[in-house]
């Protein structure tokens, strides 16, 4: 009976702990609908949680924009109108993979001039240090003479 009973405690205590999330459910007109709806939203980022996309987040806002892109796919709308209806209602923030224009530049080529000017001084610092080994590997004039006289001995 103490089994029992410490058993039930211990399933009570483990299912209190979990946290029930709200499950969208939407209907779609099609599969490829849905396929296409959730992929929009995996891509699509929350703007209140930052580092969430649609599908992960459990902001009322994500909820709110998921029926959104939801609606427009089974209303018809394709892929690049759903996208532009999200980025002129909350910005090129809400785009994982911004786009290529003017004011992105930073964001697409900033790491790749980055990482050639890290090669630059990298390639300009490993050119110093053999420069510097060879000039001190240079002997003088008189150490020069004294090894050639130790050379002439040997030849002897």
């Amino acid at each position: 009976m103490v089994q029992i009973c410490s058993a039930l405690l211990l399933s009570l205590t483990l299912l209190s702990g979990a946290v029930a999330t709200p499950v969208d459910t939407y209907e779609f007109k099609s599969m490829d609908n849905q396929k296409r709806a959730l992929e929009l939203a995996h891509s699509l980022r929350c703007p209140q949680c930052q580092n969430q996309n649609l599908i992960d987040s459990n902001s009322p806002v994500a909820q709110d924009l998921r029926l959104e892109v939801y609606q427009m796919v089974d209303a018809g709308k394709d892929d690049d109108e759903v996208i532009e209806f999200m980025t002129s209602r909350y910005g090129e923030f809400v785009l994982y993979k911004p786009r290529m224009e003017a004011k992105t530049y930073a964001l697409w080529l900033g790491p790749v001039a980055l990482l050639m000017f890290g090669l630059f001084i990298g390639f300009m610092f490993i050119r110093k240090q053999r420069i510097t080994e060879v000039d001190e590997q240079e002997i003088s004039v008189e150490e020069q003479k004294e090894l050639d006289k130790l050379l002439k001995r040997d030849d002897k």
